[in-house]
């Protein structure tokens, strides 16, 4: 396994790793820098070479200290722990999105003010990444396109939004969107949509 994998092994190494404190988020499947850092860290402290990816050897000697994951390790119901932000959330009014930890976290001039989960859209309708800004908010908005609640929504990128998804509430990470930044936290998102104005800074980084 490797940087840019995305798998069901992936996500059972992501807990494994984290049943021994190398890992320190709910395992999401894909293969990312924080993931590589957590391998070399466990092939640090075992002697192993400090590859950064899973060879025989490094998986053998972490199957060996862990347990099977269960499925709520697999899949954990607690929030995602935040990245460190990206340099360009660093001043300012940012929405600053993470796709490697799947977080929102609203911040005002460097410090965080709330967080909440985030999922994204699928490989086929994938959220953009970059810098852009709010342009637009819709309370109420309903989808022109899938013709589905889109509550509390902040447009940041053409149809792409951040707002409250009912099904990821209901589905968690078993389903995605078509693109925006979907919200499972009806009350967290609803104090954001109150707070945020148009014109503010979104940036949605790995």
């Amino acid at each position: 396994m490797k940087d840019g994998d995305e798998n069901k092994q992936v996500r059972e190494l992501q807990a494994r790793l984290r049943q021994i404190g190398y890992f320190d988020r709910a395992p999401t499947g894909f293969y990312g820098t924080m993931t590589g850092g957590a391998v070399k860290g466990f092939q640090k402290k075992r002697e192993l070479p400090e590859t950064g990816s899973v060879d025989e050897t490094t998986w053998q000697k972490l199957v060996a200290m862990t347990h099977e994951p269960t499925a709520d390790e697999l899949k954990p119901s607690t929030t995602n722990k935040l990245d460190k932000p990206d340099a360009r959330c660093m001043t300012g009014r940012v929405l600053c999105i993470s796709k490697e930890s799947r977080t929102l976290a609203w911040m005002i001039d460097g410090k965080v003010v709330s967080s909440m989960d985030v999922r994204f859209g699928s490989e086929n309708t994938p959220t953009r990444e970059g810098t852009f800004q709010v342009n637009s908010k819709s309370r109420n908005h309903v989808s022109t396109i899938y013709h589905t609640p889109m509550p509390f929504a902040m447009f940041f990128s053409g149809g792409q939004a951040v707002h409250y998804s009912a099904d990821f509430a209901a589905r968690g990470y078993n389903g995605a969107s078509h693109g925006c930044v979907n919200v499972r936290d009806r009350g967290k998102v609803s104090s954001l949509f109150d707070q945020v104005k148009v014109g503010d800074k979104v940036v949605v980084h790995w």
